[in-house]
């Protein structure tokens, strides 16, 4: 799924584009401020307004020489397509519940790389780091089926391929200092999903 740009990527073309725009502000905008949110032209906007007035998703007011549009928000398709927008935090609330489920329990679970900054896309990988407790052996057969119903969970309701990196609790004072590319795009860009943060855990494993 590309959870950058949701609504265009369920609803293609010019209007996934301008339900996009109209979805991202209450207030009413002008065709042409429409048309240069939506990356369409002025043309295609007057094309594609006037069919979703029609189907109630827009509401349309005339203030001369301009005409002035806002999305609708208690209409039930207009509802699918704000649960569209918000597609990401329902990405990391299901992260969050699915983990939970996780027995032994990890340690920390923190999502980083393209989705974590917000700029992947339908065909960006889904990256963790999974930090095991302390006394739970790297292929201990309970922790590798929870881990692995885990990953299967989140690649099926994401849809996107998932990438995991494993480490134990006690290597993450040494991972947290390391400066390869990689560690450290963890600690910029990652954003904690289960557990203590990374910091907390490195002071207490060092």
């Amino acid at each position: 799924m590309d959870f950058t740009r949701p609504i265009e990527a369920v609803i293609p073309d010019a209007q996934g584009r301008i339900l996009a725009a109209l979805s991202r502000t209450t207030g009413e905008l002008n065709l042409r401020t429409l048309a240069e949110l939506s990356g369409v032209s002025l043309a295609h906007a007057a094309r594609v307004v006037p069919r979703l007035v029609e189907l109630g998703m827009v509401e349309r007011r005339e203030v001369p020489p301009s005409v002035l549009v806002r999305i609708v928000p208690e209409h039930l398709a207009v509802r699918a397509v704000l649960a569209l927008a918000g597609l990401r935090d329902a990405l990391l609330d299901e992260l969050q519940r699915s983990a939970k489920r996780i027995r032994p329990a990890p340690e920390n679970i923190t999502l980083f790389g393209s989705i974590a900054r917000g700029d992947g896309d339908a065909l960006s990988d889904l990256d963790l780091l999974i930090v095991r407790a302390e006394g739970v052996a790297e292929h201990d057969p309970a922790w590798e089926q929870a881990v692995a119903a885990f990953v299967e969970r989140i690649g099926r309701v994401s849809g996107n391929p998932v990438n995991w990196i494993e480490a134990a609790v006690v290597e993450v004072p040494r991972l947290t200092r390391s400066r390869s590319t990689l560690w450290r795009a963890v600690r910029r860009e990652g954003i904690e999903i289960l557990g203590q943060s990374l910091d907390d855990l490195a002071v207490r494993s060092a």
